[in-house]
């Protein structure tokens, strides 16, 4: 069993201000006002930050208002972390058979 991680979304969220956020919208809904609060960042370091995790589809827009609660997509993670549990099964498998490449 080949397994790949997708390391597209794990470059997004390699980003440590990124993962921040990701780790605020997984409690809660929140706007910009509310993350620029939380996380410290400026506003437009912000939105550039959202823009890319919502192009890579972490998270989702609701306009309310003038402004945007951004929501966390948890199957987006629930995907990612399969792919991880896929790769440890992987490994474990292979640990138990002694799999080992021979030297040339």
């Amino acid at each position: 069993m080949m397994t790949s991680v997708d390391t597209d979304l794990l470059r997004v969220l390699a980003d440590p201000l990124r993962l921040q956020i990701v780790t605020l919208l997984a409690r809660e809904t929140l706007c910009t006002t509310h993350l620029v609060e939380e996380t410290g960042a400026k506003q437009t370091n912000l939105s550039n930050h959202m823009k890319v995790l919502r192009e890579a589809g972490v998270v989702e827009t609701e306009p309310c208002g003038r402004y945007i609660y951004y929501r966390l997509r948890p199957e987006v993670i629930e995907a990612l972390a399969g792919q991880f549990a896929d790769l440890a099964q992987t490994a474990r498998a292979t640990a138990e058979a002694n799999l080992k490449r021979s030297c040339p």
